[in-house]
């Protein structure tokens, strides 16, 4: 409720500050124990080998440096996925990279991967009190040729392989130049088998495994789809993530800043982020599970995703047009048997 009151003050602002003032004033109660909550429970969840409270996680984009990690545990994910991060720091693309379509109840963005670098993640994580299952979101820098790419992710995890529950490995990015060529399959095939081969390598030397993740766009083709659950399945890849952002621009062309560069997220991905879901789950035939992100404005949203053969889900956008109360709402609704008859209050 009081969310919604704020919102239209918030979007009179630029929304990178509106970002910034948010999670400050989210921290800001949850220092003065106003906003302490546990997540919502369901039965026992056990994806990747980790046991989950609730299968609603938060999408990697909105805590990009792990900086606000306890004032988001306290809104019931069940999982947080921070990032994405790259080896070094770097400022992101310029400014004004971000717009709000509000009547779509859509967000354009090409932030760049900008971040503080993974050695300053590592440290924010260390300093947090967090406990939860964390997603860390690796990714390349952006002077980093696609041609060697592989060492950027490789040095991401090794740094985040302790501090992490699993390693998110973001090669759909549509903001960094050449970074979708890593999905394409001679790519795809050489980096995991590297990324495999040193995640065999540090489990051995700490003494614990460290699920990889990956994630794909939303703009693949269904052979291109097909393409890569083979590979997760012959390199034994531990997740995968569908979807990222869009470059299409179907159903808000007309809309203000439709046709500004970035991916789009929000409301207009739905629909397609969930076939993508599909696509993946009977590929894999369930023996890999899928973690949806994309369009998840409701509970009804992310029930549609769950029987599409999502295993976990993660808002982003959603939190943005309908505020922290989203996490509850969804946890609720997917923990209940009455999930499948939850409605959106938008449609």
């Amino acid at each position: 409720m009081l969310y919604t009151l704020l919102r239209p003050l918030l979007f009179q602002l630029d929304p990178e500050v509106a970002h910034r003032l948010t999670l400050g004033a989210l921290d800001s109660l949850r220092r003065l124990g106003l906003t302490a909550g546990a997540p919502i429970s369901c039965p026992r969840l056990s994806v990747m080998g980790l046991d989950f409270p609730n299968p609603v996680g938060l999408a990697a984009g909105l805590d990009k440096n792990g900086e606000y990690l306890d004032a988001l545990a306290s809104l019931g994910f069940g999982f947080i996925e921070i990032g994405t991060v790259t080896p070094r720091a770097q400022p992101g693309n310029p400014r004004p990279r971000l717009f709000r379509l509000p009547a779509a109840r859509a967000i354009i963005n090409r932030m760049g991967f900008n971040n503080h670098g993974v050695d300053r993640l590592v440290e924010n994580v260390a300093r947090s009190a967090y406990r939860g299952v964390l997603g860390i979101n690796i990714g390349k820098n952006f002077d980093t040729p696609v041609e060697h790419a592989a060492a950027d992710y490789l040095a991401c995890l090794e740094k985040v392989y302790r501090c992490a529950s699993y390693v998110a490995i973001n090669v759909s990015s549509p903001n960094t130049p050449g970074l979708r060529q890593l999905q394409d399959a001679a790519a795809l095939d050489h980096l995991l088998g590297l990324l495999k081969s040193r995640q065999a390598r540090l489990a051995d030397a700490h003494g614990r495994y460290t699920p990889l993740v990956v994630k794909i766009a939303p703009d693949l083709e269904p052979m291109h789809i097909t393409a890569i659950a083979a590979l997760l399945m012959k390199h034994q890849i531990d997740g995968i993530t569908a979807t990222n952002t869009t470059l299409s621009r179907t159903g808000v062309e007309t809309l203000p800043h439709a046709d500004e560069r970035g991916g789009l997220s929000g409301a207009p991905l739905t629909t397609r982020a969930t076939a993508v879901v599909r696509a993946l789950h009977q590929a894999l035939q369930g023996d890999i599970p899928v973690i949806a992100a994309g369009g998840i404005m409701c509970a009804a949203d992310a029930h549609d995703k769950i029987e599409a053969g999502a295993s976990l889900v993660q808002l982003y956008s959603g939190l943005v047009f309908r505020g922290p109360g989203l996490v509850k709402e969804v946890a609720r609704a997917v923990c209940t048997p009455r999930a499948a008859g939850v409605a959106d209050p938008n449609r």
